[in-house]
């Protein structure tokens, strides 16, 4: 298992389309996925839990990967959310 911390950057915060793109990302790897936000761990795969676990920009995220890829997945929310899920505002 290895894990990241991230900063959330961009204005509005994961919402439902930086959510979906998380989980599509997720999804794509065979690791098992969590994320931690203030305590609370939901499911990396799952856009309903990740909507609501509180990605407010400036929020602290631990990305978790568990797999055969773990590296990979890790590296690859890592660089979606450091790039702003696009939202370059």
């Amino acid at each position: 298992m290895i894990e990241e911390k991230v900063v959330i950057q961009n204005k509005a915060g994961v919402h439902a389309r930086p959510a979906a793109m998380l989980a599509q990302t997720a999804r794509h790897f065979e690791s098992k996925v969590t994320y931690t936000v203030k305590g609370v761990t939901v499911d990396g795969k799952n856009i309903v839990p990740i909507t609501s676990a509180g990605m407010q920009k400036g929020v602290e995220v631990i990305i978790r990967a568990d797999g055969p890829d773990e590296q990979e997945a890790v590296k690859a929310l890592e660089e979606l959310i450091n790039d702003k899920f696009g939202e370059h505002q």
